[in-house]
């Protein structure tokens, strides 16, 4: 059995059908085991026998969409990549505050990595690096000028479209806690 955590994108916890219990709802109507919730921003981790990721992903995104709406993209990342992340250390010495703000954006299973990272992007980014193995931009963001969209997360979205999703270093924490629960 594989534990998996599924990042859903455009997940706004307002809305009445991107609550957690109705996102818990599709996972466990498709025939997961073990599904529960981390915050309120669509973090889902459940258990599976399939091991197909892109599969999952694509079956996953067309049940929120016929159930509930939501045509936001879905992200897995299994278990074990997700723990090797977090045992890499990839900010050390830091901690995630409003000038240190930790980043981690996954991309799309089967997204190739990049040629190379982009220059330092801006004043308020300073790109961390790229995990292969879980498929992951890291960086830090001062995150001190609320309004302000970085350059990095701009070449991003250029670069990879809609097939990305940011999380907090401390969410990714949280996840791989409540897999390992």
């Amino acid at each position: 059995m594989h534990r998996y955590a599924a990042l859903l994108r455009g997940i706004a916890p307002s809305n009445p059908n991107m609550t957690n219990d109705k996102l818990r709802g599709v996972f466990t109507g498709l025939g997961f085991e073990t599904v529960g919730s981390v915050l309120a921003s669509g973090n889902i981790v459940f258990r599976s026998a399939e091991d197909d990721v892109p599969a999952l992903e694509r079956r996953i995104q067309r049940a929120l969409n016929d159930e509930l709406g939501i045509a936001g993209g879905t992200i897995i990342r299994e278990h074990a990549e997700l723990r090797a992340l977090l045992d890499s250390d990839p900010f050390p010495g830091l901690t995630h505050g409003r000038g240190t703000y930790l980043t981690a954006t996954f991309l799309k299973d089967g997204a190739g990595p990049p040629e190379r990272l982009p220059e330092q992007p801006d004043p308020l980014t300073r790109v961390v690096g790229y995990d292969g193995a879980a498929r992951v931009f890291l960086a830090v963001i001062d995150n001190s000028e609320p309004g302000t969209t970085p350059d990095f997360m701009s070449w991003l979205e250029r670069s990879y479209g809609a097939d990305i999703t940011t999380r907090t270093w401390l969410t990714v924490q949280r996840i791989v806690k409540k897999l390992e629960s």
